[in-house]
């Protein structure tokens, strides 16, 4: 059983920055960072993949958030720093914890909803001029 527990949503303007928080009680494979807009589908926007046995991980993140945010990890926790917000990334942020075997799977193309176990209650970010 894995726990996840986010933090760090808030309300920002568009070019402002925000950090997410997720602890986790324990490290799996593949930690997800998914946003779901009203009325849209929930969506992987970035994943963090632990490499087994070490303590190094690869990031991917999606082409929408590519050079404005970065997922990365520390200790028992994954964090999702957002820079350059735009009024698009407003939504719900969940982090999720799965099983993928690798980095490949663990990128946030193959990452589908299904594929997470384990998920946080949801961070809130609002973005308004």
């Amino acid at each position: 059983q894995v726990h996840l527990e986010e933090s760090g949503g808030g309300s920002v303007q568009p070019g402002e920055s925000l950090r997410l928080f997720c602890k986790y009680t324990t490290r799996v494979n593949c930690m997800a960072w998914f946003r779901q807009a009203p009325g849209k589908e929930r969506e992987a926007v970035a994943t963090v993949y632990h490499h087994a046995g070490t303590k190094q991980y690869s990031s991917n993140h999606a082409d929408s958030v590519k050079g404005r945010f970065n997922a990365y990890d520390t200790t028992l926790a994954v964090l999702l720093q957002m820079n350059s917000v735009q009024v698009e990334d407003a939504g719900m942020y969940f982090c999720a914890a799965g099983t993928a075997g690798t980095s490949a799977l663990c990128g946030v193309a193959n990452s589908r909803r299904s594929g997470f176990s384990f998920w946080g209650q949801g961070a809130q970010v609002s973005v308004s001029s």
